[in-house]
């Protein structure tokens, strides 16, 4: 990265901005922060990736959802986002006694179930796969208000537009035509999601959302009030990851803070003390859960990486104050 690229990207980024500007979808603003910054590292289920597929097809072996929450209270984390993938059944809703179950064991525990999340192609040109995926997304929207969760986490689709089969998995259609039937998907379940009072997420994902002005083309073109952004500290492929990631602030509804800026052993360690400041700078009010990942090492140890991570957060997130 050289300091002309570094300046190109972040005029790019300013030159997109303000969003109050005409635009063929002015409506779409911001999220409008009310008081000061205040945001707390919470925990993304999904660290436990292993561990709860173990359990799933052992459960004499790993850990479920309701050991998860029980991680949470001894580390006096205040929030978990319970991936659905994990839930007995899915991609089928959950069973009534589950939820009433997992509610009452996160409510006797002081701990808040702050979002969920599916996985959904809104980039193939396969309409019924896309279909699917609306499908899926609004059961697991009443699955979340059942929850209490306020947000439904959501993939753009696993179609990298610089892959050799972006063409060939789009059906020969340009970027602009996908952005536009993947903004047609979302905003069919952001409108589902108004009617339980819950958020879409749409998470940058390394597929087609690689920058932070594709995430807010997406999120304008969406042009939906319930249809924010989930932002992925490790999934922006830029030279300077840092300014999409000050970009996104106003546009977030939830995150995924990560252990390495580009979630590789190969890319840069996070920065935590520029994160939190950039969130903290952004006005950013709410959760930010932690997703650390194996990224290939077989001596990983969630509990211990989620730990680390949530330390140093914590300790950035103090000297701000």
């Amino acid at each position: 990265m050289t300091p002309n690229t570094t300046r190109r990207h972040f005029l790019k980024l300013a030159s997109i901005a303000p969003l109050g500007a005409a635009t063929a979808h002015a409506a779409y603003s911001p999220i409008p922060r009310v008081g000061k910054a205040r945001f707390t590292p919470t925990l993304n289920a999904y660290s436990f990736l292993e561990q709860l597929n173990a359990n799933i097809a052992d459960p004499t072996t790993g850990i479920d959802l309701f050991g998860v929450c029980d991680f949470c209270v001894k580390h006096d984390i205040e929030a978990v986002d319970l991936t659905g993938y994990f839930f007995p059944g899915y991609p089928k809703a959950p069973s009534d006694d589950y939820i009433a179950r997992i509610k009452h064991y996160t409510h006797d525990r002081g701990i808040t179930i702050s979002g969920t999340g599916v996985k959904n192609d809104f980039a193939t040109a396969d309409k019924a796969v896309r279909a699917e995926g609306v499908a899926l997304t609004k059961r697991w929207i009443e699955v979340a208000a059942r929850l209490g969760a306020p947000v439904v986490r959501v993939f753009a689709g696993p179609q990298q537009k610089n892959s050799k089969d972006w063409q060939g998995a789009a059906g020969g259609a340009s970027r602009d035509e996908v952005e536009k039937w993947m903004a047609e998907a979302l905003r069919e379940c952001a409108e589902h999601g108004e009617k339980f009072g819950v958020l879409i997420a749409v998470q940058n994902h390394g597929d087609f959302l690689t920058t932070g002005p594709e995430h807010v083309s997406l999120l304008k073109r969406v042009d939906h009030a319930w249809c924010g952004a989930l932002v992925d500290t490790g999934k922006y492929f830029t030279d300077d990851p840092y300014a999409d990631i000050a970009l996104m602030v106003p546009h977030a509804v939830n995150w995924q803070i990560k252990e390495t800026i580009g979630s590789s052993l190969k890319t840069p360690p996070t920065d935590y003390k520029k994160l939190a400041k950039i969130i903290h700078d952004g006005g950013y009010r709410g959760f930010v859960p932690i997703e650390t990942l194996a990224m290939g090492r077989k001596d990983y140890d969630p509990a211990a990486e989620v730990v680390q991570v949530l330390t140093v957060m914590r300790a950035a997130i103090a000297e701000l104050d």
